[in-house]
């Protein structure tokens, strides 16, 4: 006999690359570390995905602060992915991640092709599910135009990634680029298992006083509330380049803003900037896209999908 809670029983499980997400809630890279100093407010077990901040083959110090300025809904940061380097990273946060019940996004970083393969095969036989390389480092050898701007770059690094890679690989995008259709679809077409965006718009602040770059790094990415909008446009036009998952994220505060991002087509979606000012923020949106399937008749998350056309 069935027992009536069973016609409230709703599935909110996702899939990136084979890979099942209890919920589609992740949260964005460098916004979270690896969920250490969050789990003193949340079990982060809770979450469908922890994405780890991005690591390298070697430690970096980042950029000289000021590296963080308020901007009207949002925020700007040059932080310049600071990390302690893969060795310590394995050691420390892998380690830790591994006591948790969720999927595991690693971020990668690097200043070369051989930075970003060498920090993906020390990272194949850890308990990483996913991996998500970070396109918007600097490309040293091509004068410093981030990898993920140039199509044939972007090309090139991904088919030399998937080559080595162990787990699945999501190329992060930056949105600076002209066409974001044309750099999902020259990600999916060297063999990324899925795409995530958006990265961070770069910007600038001054101060009118001192006369002075807010941030010593003159530009830094600016993300929060204020370039949502951007971001949903984009994650609609990547979701309809291409035929792999996507993860959508920029500017996602609530459960309202996250399910914005599933009718443009995203699969699953990062919470970042607003971790900042609200450590429960990932599980509000969780908790709210809940309620929603529930209010509105939901029965599967995967039905909402790119439901707008």
């Amino acid at each position: 006999m069935s027992n009536s809670n069973d016609k409230e029983k709703i599935n909110m499980s996702v899939e990136i690359a084979g890979v099942t997400m209890k919920n589609p809630v992740t949260v964005a890279s460098g916004t979270f570390g690896s969920g250490m100093e969050y789990d003193e407010f949340f079990d982060v077990s809770l979450l469908g995905a922890v994405t780890t901040k991005g690591v390298a083959n070697v430690p970096w110090p980042g950029n000289p602060v000021p590296r963080i300025a308020e901007i009207n809904s949002g925020m700007m940061n040059a932080i310049g992915l600071q990390n302690p380097g893969i060795d310590t990273f394995i050691e420390r946060d892998l380690k830790f991640l591994a006591t948790k019940d969720t999927r595991i996004i690693v971020n990668v970083c690097g200043k070369s092709e051989a930075e970003y393969i060498d920090v993906v095969e020390r990272l194949a036989d850890t308990n990483a599910d996913l991996l998500e390389i970070n396109v918007s480092c600097p490309n040293v050898k091509e004068g410093g135009i981030a990898f993920g701007q140039d199509p044939k770059a972007l090309s090139h690094i991904t088919a030399e990634i998937k080559k080595r890679a162990k787990q699945p690989v999501i190329m992060k995008l930056s949105p600076n680029v002209t066409s974001i259709s044309e750099m999902a679809k020259a990600a999916e077409a060297a063999g990324s298992d899925a795409i995530s965006l958006i990265n961070t718009i770069t910007g600038m602040k001054i101060d009118i006083y001192r006369k002075s770059f807010v941030l010593a790094n003159r530009t830094g990415g600016v993300s929060g509330p204020c370039i949502k909008p951007i971001a949903v446009r984009m994650v609609y036009e990547a979701s309809h380049a291409v035929k792999i998952p996507v993860i959508g994220m920029g500017g996602i505060s609530t459960a309202e803003d996250a399910i914005e991002f599933i009718l443009a087509g995203a699969t699953a979606v990062s919470v970042g900037t607003a971790n900042f000012h609200d450590p429960l923020a990932s599980v509000k949106v969780i908790e709210g896209i809940e309620e929603y399937m529930k209010k509105m008749g939901i029965k599967d998350i995967n039905e909402i999908r790119g439901a707008v056309q």
